[in-house]
C-alpha cells in the first residue's frame, strides 16, 4: 500500500494466502476449515482451572524480565527429564509466543545483510521475520521424493561469507516430515565446519508418529551453537495464550532481554502460569491430544490416497498433511480455490510455504473425524480429482 505516511518498506504488498483465510472462510456458511493450525480442541481444564485460581491469588502483575522463575524451573526440569539435557536458568527466556521468539532471536544475532538459510517449505512468516531483522532469507528446498529431508550437499552450496544461521523445523510445518538422525548429524557437521548458528523451531515435538523427538541441541557439538524456539500453542493446544520460550547461550539471552523490554516488556503473567501447569501435568494433558491428532492425520492420509490425482506421504509428525495435487494440472492456488468454491473446504496453497511448495496444498487436521469425513466426501466428487492434467492443458490450447 503506497502512502506517504507508511514506511516505504511496506509499500509492496507482502500478504500471503495464509493471511487471507479469514475472509475466504466467510464466503460460504458451510465451510469446513482445514487451513490454519488452530484446533477445535480447547486447553485442558488442569491448565485453565489452575491459571484462573492463580489470577485470583494475585498473579496479574509483570513477571521477572526473563519470565516467571517457576516456569523457568519447569523448563529446566522438562529438558532434564525428557532428554537428560542440562539447561541453565540463565539460558532460558520466556516470550509472548513462538513467533515473537523467532523475531527476537533474529534481531539479536543478525547484522544488516546477514544471510539465514531457511528449510523450505517453511512456516510462512520466516522470510519476513528475517527481513524485519534486516537479514536476507535464503531458501533451502526440500522435496517429496527425498522425504523432505535436508540435503546437506545443497545446504553447503548455499553458504557464503555472509551466512549467519540455519533455520530448521522438525516435525515440519507444512510437510509433516521429521529430520532423521543422519540428516541432523549432517547439519551438525556443516554448522561446525562453517561456525554457524542453528535455530531449531521445536513447535510440534509432541507429534512424532514414528520415532520419539530428540532435540538437535542434544547432538555432539551443538549445545553452544543451537537456539531453540519453543511454543505451548500446539503441544498443549494453547494457541490463544501466546506463550513460548527460547533456549540459547546466556550471552544471547541477555541481548534478547534488552530487545524484549522495548517490545512487550514481559510475557503475560497468566499465560506463564498456564505454561507451568502444562509442563507439570504434560503426561496427563498431552496423551489425549496426541492420540486424537494421530487418528485424524492417518484417517485423512488414507482418504487422500484413495482419491485420484491426490497423494500424500505417510504421516510422520505434526497434524498437517502436504498433499500432492500435481496430477490435476492446476497450480496450488488454483486447486485451493477450486476446493473452496466447489467443495467448500478451505486449505492453504503450497506456494504460501515457498516456491518448492508449488503443486501441493496443506491440510490442517484441526477438526474431528466426522468433519474430516464430510470434507473428503465432498472432495472426492470434484471433477479435478478425476480428470488428468492433460485434459486441462487440452482445453487451454483449444
Amino acid at each position: 500500500m503506497k502512502n506517504k505516511y507508511i514506511s516505504k518498506r511496506y509499500w509492496k504488498d507482502k500478504s500471503t494466502p495464509m493471511g487471507k483465510v479469514d475472509e475466504l472462510a466467510k464466503q460460504f456458511n458451510d465451510v469446513i476449515d482445514l487451513s490454519l493450525g488452530d484446533p477445535d480442541l480447547i486447553t485442558h481444564d488442569i491448565i485453565i482451572d489452575n491459571s484462573m485460581r492463580d489470577a485470583k491469588l494475585g498473579y496479574t502483575k509483570y513477571t521477572d524480565f526473563r519470565g516467571d522463575p517457576e516456569l523457568r524451573e519447569e523448563i529446566t526440569k522438562f529438558y532434564k527429564e525428557e532428554y537428560g539435557l542440562t539447561i541453565k536458568d540463565e539460558e532460558i527466556f520466556v516470550t509472548a509466543s513462538g513467533c515473537l521468539a523467532m523475531y527476537l532471536v533474529l534481531e539479536a544475532i543478525l547484522d544488516d545483510g546477514d544471510e539465514v538459510i531457511v528449510q523450505t517449505p517453511y512456516f510462512t512468516p520466516y522470510p519476513q521475520q528475517v527481513e524485519l531483522a534486516r537479514g536476507i532469507p535464503v531458501p533451502l528446498n526440500t522435496y517429496e521424493n527425498e522425504d523432505f529431508q535436508i540435503d546437506t550437499d545443497r545446504l553447503e552450496k548455499l553458504i557464503t561469507e555472509r551466512t549467519k544461521a540455519i533455520i530448521v523445523n522438525s516435525p515440519n510445518n507444512p510437510t509433516g516430515s521429521t529430520l532423521t538422525p543422519k540428516t541432523i548429524e549432517g547439519i551438525r557437521d556443516i554448522a561446525v565446519k562453517y561456525d554457524l548458528i542453528v535455530i531449531s523451531d521445536d513447535i510440534y515435538t509432541s507429534f512424532c508418529y514414528e520415532e520419539p523427538f530428540i532435540p538437535i541441541i542434544c547432538t555432539d557439538g551443538m549445545k553452544e551453537r543451537t537456539i531453540i524456539i519453543n511454543s505451548f500453542s500446539k503441544n498443549f493446544t494453547m494457541t490463544g495464550w501466546r506463550i513460548g520460550n527460547i533456549i540459547a547461550p546466556d550471552y544471547i539471552i541477555k541481548v534478547i532481554q534488552q530487545i524484549n523490554e522495548n517490545v512487550v516488556f514481559t510475557a503475560p503473567s497468566i499465560s506463564q502460569r498456564g505454561a507451568i501447569y502444562a509442563l507439570r501435568n504434560r503426561k496427563e494433558v498431552q496423551k489425549p491430544i496426541i492420540e486424537e491428532y494421530k487418528k485424524r492425520v492417518f484417517y485423512s492420509a488414507d482418504r487422500i490416497n484413495g482419491i485420484p490425482n491426490m497423494s500424500v506421504l505417510s504421516p510422520k509428525g505434526t497434524f498437517y498433511l502436504f498433499v500432492n495435487i500435481k496430477r490435476t494440472g492446476l497450480s496450488s492456488a488454483e486447486a485451493s480455490d477450486a476446493l473452496l468454491k466447489e467443495a467448500h473446504v478451505l486449505t492453504i496453497p503450497g506456494i504460501a510455504f515457498g516456491e518448492c511448495g508449488e503443486g501441493y496444498i496443506r491440510l490442517a487436521c484441526t477438526v474431528g473425524i466426522e468433519k474430516l469425513k464430510e470434507a473428503f466426501d465432498r472432495i472426492e466428487k470434484m471433477e479435478i480429482f478425476h480428470k488428468s492434467g492433460e485434459d486441462k492443458l487440452w482445453k487451454t490450447l483449444s
